[in-house]
């Protein structure tokens, strides 16, 4: 473009569209996640599952998840984020839709469908940063960064609420149907309005003149995996996703199986604490970026977020555990969910600020390492619930998980740049 005016809107523009579509996927992509843990209830009388069978279902998407994190986050960064992440929402709508095929058939196929879903959810964070890394400023980072992971509990609610809706109305199959579909039609608006990437109009002029993944030093893993600034994040973002893949996988059996409510209102109980997460990130983002602005230090404003956050989470969880009716464990599971939304203004941005032109590859490793919660934390709540028959000690453990990270993010981290 020629003409500033029209470049500074041209560019204003992309980044609306851009934040926009990036956070819309998040919310499929969570849909799709949670629609499982609802249709579950169901599935599991059908099909005879024990709750350690229902733990290995819930838990076989993370299999998947896992093992292409980082491969994510090299294809997002050598190839661009655009087309990275277009691809791989068409991949893991499909396999939602396969998903009711592959359960009828046999256990077996059905985790292979859940563990090829996660596959394709593993390049939505990775793209998105890589994406973000070109096109938006440092000055609207933050709450860019905020509205992406907004996705998450905007995504949760609907899936959870719809699909309890859905399985109540229409059988277990067609929460599966519907955000399938949606995912798809998804990825027509994202490669149907422009052949160029979405970040073009606002990616630096250098970065502009090369494909993405070109003309940049290669990211120095030796000197980053020797800082500690480096690990506090991995471990915070660890207890973080720790917390929220056993509240996303479990408060619907939790409902159900403590409470004794229906599976409807099961999905209805367990989207409520996601909103909550909503409205703490939503209010928490411009804050955070307001203090910086005021002079207060970055690395301050992170650990306070990330601390705050993990601290009332953990302290919450433990009061779970002596709660007797719905309305108390869903005012208690509100605040523990809610609080855990300031931890993605915390390790989330302080990612970028450790390695600004690496982001992509930065989160890909580390969501590789917090990833592992959505494989052994899962399935070991479903272990402890079967062996205990309460609660009790998976929310203990989960609690604990919270304490150390939030220790370990105190003590340790900087948000000054490790590498250029």
């Amino acid at each position: 473009m020629n003409g500033a005016p029209a470049a500074g809107g041209a560019a204003a523009a992309a980044r609306v569209r851009l934040v926009a579509l990036c956070s819309l996927a998040v919310v499929i992509a969570y849909s799709d996640r949670v629609n499982i843990s609802v249709a579950a209830l169901a599935m599991r009388a059908r099909f005879g599952w024990t709750p350690t069978d229902t733990g290995v279902v819930l838990a076989s998407f993370f299999v998947g998840y896992l093992l292409f994190m980082f491969a994510s986050g090299w294809l997002a960064t050598r190839y661009g984020g655009r087309r990275v992440l277009g691809l791989a929402v068409i991949a893991w709508s499909a396999c939602t839709l396969l998903t009711p095929a592959a359960a009828t058939l046999s256990l077996g196929t059905l985790l292979g469908v859940r563990v090829a879903m996660g596959l394709g959810e593993a390049a939505v964070f990775p793209a998105a940063i890589e994406l973000y890394g070109r096109s938006v400023p440092l000055a609207e980072r933050t709450r860019a960064v905020g509205w992406l992971m907004n996705g998450i509990p905007v995504g949760t609610v609907a899936g959870l609420a719809a699909s309890g809706w859905l399985v109540g109305r229409y059988g277990w199959p067609a929460p599966f149907y519907a955000f399938g579909v949606l995912g798809l039609a998804w990825a027509a608006l994202w490669f149907g309005r422009d052949a160029t990437d979405p970040a073009g109009a606002v990616r630096p002029a250098a970065a502009a003149a090369a494909p993405a993944g070109q003309g940049e030093a290669p990211l120095p893993w030796r000197r980053l995996l020797l800082r500690a600034p480096f690990w506090a994040a991995v471990a915070a973002h660890f207890a973080s996703i720790w917390t929220l893949y056993v509240l996303l996988s479990w408060l619907p059996s939790y409902f159900r199986d403590v409470h004794g409510v229906g599976v409807a209102s099961a999905g209805l109980y367990s989207a409520a604490p996601w909103v909550a997460m909503f409205a703490v990130t939503t209010a928490a983002a411009p804050l955070s970026d307001r203090l910086v602005r005021r002079g207060t230090g970055v690395t301050l404003v992170r650990k306070l977020m990330q601390c705050t956050g993990l601290a009332l989470s953990a302290a919450l969880l433990l009061a779970a555990r002596d709660v007797e009716s719905p309305a108390a464990a869903l005012a208690v599971l509100c605040g523990a969910t809610g609080a855990l939304g300031l931890t993605w203004l915390g390790y989330a941005p302080g990612l970028i600020d450790l390695a600004p032109r690496h982001s992509a590859l930065l989160v890909g490793f580390s969501n590789t390492i917090a990833t592992l919660p959505g494989i052994f934390g899962v399935a070991v709540t479903g272990w402890l619930v079967e062996v205990t028959g309460t609660y009790a000690a998976p929310f203990a453990l989960t609690a604990a998980v919270s304490a150390a990270g939030a220790v370990a993010f105190a003590a340790l981290f900087s948000s000054r740049p490790l590498v250029d």
